[in-house]
């Protein structure tokens, strides 16, 4: 029988074993960088009963982190504060600013995923920007909340899980920019805020690609679209966006937004229209009248899913006007943007919005 000197030596070398395994184990991880900006996922409210009612952008990436211990469990994960504000004060500064710590970071050998913390006002606008300009097929994960940290069955600390360990699977490599939200694995260029106060507010027309279920991934479909590694665009040939703004549609609507960012010198026009994107017979001349003179006019509509079919409800040839296609007004002023760094011809653009 082995001696008491004996066991506890034995004791010994199995408890240094397994901290060797464990830190092989830890060494072995994937590598997550959490890029934080703010939003419901770094809210607080008054009391556990705010759900709806909070201060957004409170709460550093740190005390995040901090907070989700079992994240260390699924990949090793450092984080960084961009920005911390709501995410409706995003410009164009703060989008190239952050996709341009992204691209950096994705060509980092150290760096396996990336998951970007963002309100979720314009956090489909920001996934959708980053799918077609950052150059990588590691994983872009954005993610956010529908409720702060302090409330009642917040849904933040289960969203930043998921997408951690989606960032740091293998099976999310070439996918694009993803957004995880409510268990679901979205590609950007596709999904929209549909609701103000669910935790399922995030819908993609045509479905999600997958769901996280206990940490695991199932996926169900792929992104067609082109992106990332199959864009024609690259933030790191990008210094500045052209100003791309939005004219929204609606009965008795005058021509004065129209005119006015006519006037404005905006290098492209989003018209959100009704139902086919439809342009009321008052603003068409106008609409017409800029277009001659410049203005490249993109026909959207205000409608949450379908598409805008080329020459039906206006004759798009003849006006030289460009179709978004199934893309939304907002998604609609991303891509003008980041395609008019590249060209001004408007059958060039509308290629584009065939192909993004």
């Amino acid at each position: 029988m082995p001696t008491l000197a004996a066991q506890a030596q034995d004791a010994a070398t199995a408890t240094a074993a397994a901290a060797a395994q464990a830190a092989i184990q830890k060494a072995a991880q994937r590598h997550v960088v959490v890029l934080a900006t703010g939003g419901t996922i770094a809210g607080a409210g008054a009391s556990a009963m705010n759900s709806a009612s909070y201060t957004a952008a409170k709460v550093p990436v740190e005390q995040l982190l901090a907070g989700l211990p079992e994240v260390q469990e699924v990949a090793r994960v450092t984080g960084e504060q961009v920005f911390q504000i709501a995410s409706e004060s995003f410009t164009n500064a703060e989008l190239l600013t952050l996709a341009k710590r992204v691209s950096e970071l994705a060509k980092q050998a150290d760096v396996d995923g990336i998951v970007v913390t963002h309100g979720t006002d314009t956090m489909e606008e920001t996934g959708f920007f980053l799918n077609l300009v950052v150059q990588t097929d590691k994983p872009i994960v954005l993610v956010g909340s529908m409720r702060p940290g302090t409330a009642i069955s917040a849904d933040g600390a289960l969203n930043l899980l998921n997408a951690i360990g989606v960032a740091a699977s293998g099976d999310a490599a070439g996918k694009g920019a993803l957004v995880v939200m409510n268990d679901e694995i979205h590609t950007a260029r596709d999904v929209a805020k549909l609701i103000n106060i669910k935790t399922g507010a995030f819908v993609s027309q045509w479905g999600p690609l997958g769901m996280v279920v206990e940490g695991r991934n199932y996926w169900f479909r792929a992104p067609i679209k082109r992106h990332t590694t199959g864009s024609e665009f690259n933030i790191d040939e990008i210094s500045e966006l052209p100003a791309v703004e939005i004219a929204y549609s609606y009965g008795n609507v005058a021509p004065t937004v129209v005119e006015a960012l006519g006037a404005s010198g905006v290098k492209a026009i989003v018209h959100a229209g009704t139902g086919n994107g439809s342009v009321p017979n008052r603003i068409v001349p106008k609409l017409t009248e800029l277009s001659e003179k410049g203005t490249i006019i993109v026909r959207s509509s205000r409608v949450p899913a379908g598409f805008v079919l080329r020459n039906a409800e206006q004759p798009d040839d003849k006006y030289d006007w460009v179709v978004a296609h199934d893309l939304n007004p907002q998604k609609a002023r991303i891509l003008a943007a980041v395609a008019l760094t590249k060209t001004q011809d408007t059958k060039e653009l509308q290629r584009i919005f065939w192909e993004y």
